[in-house]
């Protein structure tokens, strides 16, 4: 906690980070501060001004702009509370990627050339096109160690003049930048120019893991990995998934890849043997309709198992230059799949307003149109239409 007074609130908006209308709210300034805005690759503190939530800490210059939902009295005295679990996962993260970043230049001349710390986990951007699995081995086991030697991390600060400045790790300075200029040292591994939040020794850092490589951009590739607490709970979601496949499998862990490509392989065949099962059907739905001595004008068919594929084959089958075919396939009280084949004028003229009816969407040419269906509850209102349409067409008619 700190205490502190307010100088100024502003009426002002918050985008959310997820997207979404802006919410409204105020931009509180303060005497000082200690929540971090965000910047440097790190996100920004959150905690309470008061009884008053902070939902995002920006900088302006060299202010600190808080972002409240209720209006704060300027010179008031209020107290200033820090959400340390955000706080100190955010260190964590940060003096990893810090060790991470000069361990890799120092072991393999890698460069960093940007950094994020994610809600899950955290990525570096380093300066190589390719980095081979025994690299990330070595880099794991190596900044590891500098953990376990429990090595001093301090914070100092330069004057914008002083040429030790140039002997300190920087990806420049902000174009707003005034005043010292800060610097985060790991005693014997790096001096590094940061605005960031970190631990007071790498030992804070518990362990970190290095979860392997993704291709980056302009032939560049990011590392990924977790640090701290992070590594924790990865370790207990892992575990809590093992114990639910151990139960689902009937087997033990060092069994469960093998289990699963069975039951791919299992899935396939049934795929395979259902959807010749389903050609056939079709095949026998057809013929049936066209053993019959007269055959209606209007076939109507709905099945809750099916595909596009099997309607096709039904219309083939029955040939659509006389007949007009209504199928739909799917949950009647859910979304579907339709198909309208007949003669080419009638499905031109029939087809959107069945699509419509249906509250979905569809496309044709050459005499078939079809599409999703949103309402299968409503085949009937289609089947009605249709028959209306193929009476008024009939000569008895």
């Amino acid at each position: 906690q700190f205490a502190t007074r307010v100088v100024s609130c502003q009426a002002a908006e918050l985008r959310p980070e997820g997207g979404g209308a802006p919410v409204r709210g105020f931009q509180v300034v303060l005497e000082d501060t200690i929540l971090f805005p965000e910047g440097g690759g790190q996100p920004d503190d959150r905690g309470l001004i008061g009884e008053v939530p902070v939902l995002r800490v920006t900088r302006r210059g060299p202010e600190a702009l808080h972002f409240v939902p209720a209006p704060l009295e300027p010179g008031a005295a209020v107290v200033l509370s820090l959400d340390w679990d955000r706080r100190f996962d955010h260190m964590q993260q940060h003096s990893g990627q810090h060790l991470i970043t000069a361990i890799a230049e120092q072991m393999f001349g890698f460069k960093t050339t940007s950094w994020e710390l994610g809600r899950q986990r955290s990525l570096i951007e380093l300066d190589t096109p390719s980095m081979t699995a025994e690299q990330v081995e070595a880099l794991e086991r190596s900044v590891n160690e500098k953990i376990r030697e429990r090595v001093p991390v301090t914070v100092r600060e330069l004057a914008a003049d002083d040429p030790e400045i140039e002997t300190v790790r920087s990806r420049g300075l902000p174009d707003d930048h005034a005043g010292p200029v800060r610097v985060v040292d790991i005693e014997g591994v790096d001096s590094n120019m940061c605005c960031g939040t970190h631990v007071s020794n790498l030992s804070d850092l518990q362990v970190i893991k290095l979860l392997g490589t993704e291709k980056g951009k302009k032939n560049k590739t990011n590392l990924v990995f977790l640090a701290g607490n992070r590594v924790l709970k990865s370790i207990e979601q892992s575990h809590s998934t093992e114990k639910a496949l151990t139960s689902l499998l009937k087997n033990g862990p060092g069994e469960h890849v093998e289990a699963v490509k069975r039951l791919q392989s299992s899935v396939k065949l049934l795929q395979k043997n259902n959807l010749n099962l389903l050609r056939d059907i079709a095949v026998l739905i057809a013929r049936d309709f066209k053993s019959k001595p007269v055959r209606s004008q209007l076939f109507v068919l709905h099945r809750k198992e099916g595909d596009s594929e099997f309607m096709n084959i039904i219309a083939n089958e029955i040939g659509t230059e006389d007949t007009l075919l209504f199928l739909t396939v799917g949950d009647e009280k859910e979304a579907g799949l339709f198909l309208l084949a007949g003669p080419v004028e009638a499905v031109e003229n029939l087809g959107p307003r069945v699509a419509e009816l249906l509250g979905g969407k569809g496309a044709g040419k050459r005499g078939r149109f079809q599409g999703k269906a949103a309402k299968m509850s409503r085949r009937g209102e289609v089947q009605a239409l249709l028959q209306e349409f193929i009476s008024h067409r009939s000569p008895e008619a």
